[in-house]
């Protein structure tokens, strides 16, 4: 039982690292004009900032200004590596 929950917690923490890299490398493409204004992917990066926002927002909050970067995806990414640590450690010592 708890090496299905470890897995499926492990899952939903690889679609939110995907999705904060495609939110990464969309906004990277928008930022050096890349695409220009692409409607499908302006709508694809609305999405996943909507869906993003409520996980990334409370971490900026907390976090210090630093300007034109934000580093709450990256934080996002180490809580979520710790927390799959974590559990790993808790299944296979049970």
């Amino acid at each position: 039982m708890l090496i299905t929950l470890y897995q499926i917690v492990s899952m939903i923490a690889s679609v939110f690292v995907m999705l904060i890299i495609i939110q990464f490398i969309i906004g990277l493409l928008f930022a050096f004009n890349v695409v220009g204004r692409n409607e499908f992917l302006l709508g694809f990066y609305d999405g996943i900032n909507r869906l993003l926002d409520p996980i990334l927002r409370p971490i900026r909050n907390l976090m210090p200004n630093t300007g034109m970067v934000d580093f709450s995806p990256l934080v996002v990414i180490i809580l979520l590596q710790i927390i799959l640590i974590v559990l790993e450690n808790i299944v296979y010592a049970a």
